[in-house]
């Protein structure tokens, strides 16, 4: 099968593929293989590795198929491991609420919902968003009752900063796969400038949708005083003992990037010999969050934590492990796309998609955040399917493809709603009911998606 029967095939593939997640809850990493798969036979790709007359070697589909697994693991493994841990060390040394009571001296409790989106903001670097809303969220209740002002817009501030260095911000991990998947996982550096530059936009529609709405739904705290006692900041670094310092709470995340830093400007700058060596060794990202981690275990070291290294590591690998298979599953199917002839089609006849451009991987993960509830799992399996294409794009340069990375962000959270874990986390420890949490959470989402995407297709006409 070949040319557009083929397009017609892949585009029903991926209807399948959601339908298979979202309908009938079938677990990612099997719907996509499985597709994967059945794309291979559709494609026409031989069933073992096969020689031609001119001697070319064609690999067969369970050779394309373990490359692409293998392939990603290779490459994105250990990141995204490295990455998690980090942000389960700052969770348990209390360093999350040190990087929160950072940006409250920084921005001020006369702006409260700026705050605590800032805060979230930070804190979701490293952190799960998930995870980074229940730590936050009681400071957010504290907030709400030294300010007076609407818990719901609160909430829907601290999620909305949470969600968005989630989607565009290494280490998270949906952007370091994103960003090793299209090639450009050794320029972490830029990936994660132009998610801050990209964060701009869709931080300010959540701010602005966040006030708004506040004065239009009313959580059950708000009605009523269900007589819990909300603990004060200060008995929340109680409960820790002591919180690092700024250095120490910092450090993890600002290493790397530091070292990622000086190994973009070695190369620019083309310094040689041991200082080139040293910069190139200790910028690989691989490298540069292993020094993150070493600086997150002398935290917990200093926090007398050490007792619990052993659990924190082992948590970590059992939350990345799904992450790590669904995203070697999204590597399978776009080893698929590339090994099939339609990348040559798409490429001869590239002036179709070209209309489409930056929009084209926005849409796609949209589509699969939507239907699969997951942004890791739409990022990660969008990057899979993008790679081969981005010539046919015109994304190839490196910037454009970094752009790529986050327009695929954009996308994967464009919208939460109940197929979310994140939805039901924002809905419950904001006290509304699903009916609000479609009001306030889907719609901020939805919102701050296109307000992204905004910036990006901006951003790609300037770039």
């Amino acid at each position: 099968m070949t040319g557009v029967a083929l397009i017609i095939a892949f585009v029903l593939a991926i209807i399948v593929m959601i339908v298979a997640i979202s309908k009938f809850k079938v677990h990612p990493f099997l719907a996509i293989m499985a597709v994967s798969l059945i794309l291979a036979m559709m494609a026409g790709i031989p069933f073992v590795d096969t020689v031609k007359p001119d001697g070319t070697k064609v690999s067969g589909i369970p050779t394309v198929i373990g490359a692409g697994f293998s392939g990603t693991f290779s490459s994105i493994g250990i990141v995204i491991i490295l990455g998690a841990l980090i942000g389960s060390v700052l969770e348990k040394t209390g360093a999350a609420l040190k990087l929160a009571d950072m940006v409250i001296k920084v921005v001020g409790k006369k702006r409260p919902e700026l705050a605590i989106e800032l805060m979230g903001w930070v804190v979701s670097i490293p952190v799960f968003c998930d995870s980074g809303f229940v730590i936050l969220n009681p400071i957010r209740k504290a907030l709400v009752k030294r300010t007076a002002v609407s818990s719901v817009a609160m909430t829907v501030a601290l999620s909305a900063g949470l969600y968005i260095s989630h989607v565009f911000i290494p280490p998270t991990p949906g952007p370091i796969a994103a960003a090793n998947t299209l090639g450009v996982g050794d320029n972490l550096l830029l990936v994660m400038g132009l998610g801050v530059v990209c964060s701009i936009f869709p931080l300010i529609a959540g701010l602005v949708y966040a006030k708004f709405i506040g004065k239009r739904v009313k959580s059950a705290d708000e009605v009523t005083d269900n007589g819990e006692v909300t603990k004060t900041y200060e008995e929340l670094v109680a409960e820790y003992g002591k919180l690092p310092n700024g250095f120490n709470a910092l450090a993890p995340i600002l290493v790397p990037i530091i070292l990622m830093a000086l190994g973009s400007i070695s190369s620019m700058a083309g310094w040689t010999g041991v200082l080139d060596i040293a910069c190139q060794f200790l910028g690989k990202p691989i490298i540069a969050l292993a020094v993150g981690t070493i600086f997150g275990v002398i935290q917990l070291a200093t926090a007398h934590k050490m007792s619990d290294f052993y659990n924190i590591t082992n948590e970590t690998l059992k939350t990345v492990g799904p992450i790590l298979f669904v995203t070697a599953a999204g590597g399978v199917l776009g080893k698929v796309i590339s090994s099939s002839s339609m990348v040559a089609f798409i490429t001869q006849h590239a002036e179709v998609l070209s209309a489409v451009g930056i929009f084209f991987p926005f849409l796609l993960a949209a589509i699969l955040k939507t239907a699969q509830g997951s942004s890791t799992v739409a990022i990660t399996t969008t990057a899979g399917i993008i790679a081969p294409l981005l010539g046919a794009l015109g994304l190839a340069s490196p910037v454009k493809t970094v752009l790529c990375v986050m327009a695929i962000g954009a996308g994967a959270m464009t919208v939460s709603h109940a197929n979310d874990s994140y939805f039901w986390v924002v809905t419950n420890f904001g006290d509304m009911d699903p009916e609000q949490g479609y009001k306030t959470q889907t719609v901020c989402t939805l919102i701050m998606g296109i307000a992204a995407m905004v910036e990006i297709f901006i951003l790609s006409l300037i770039l």
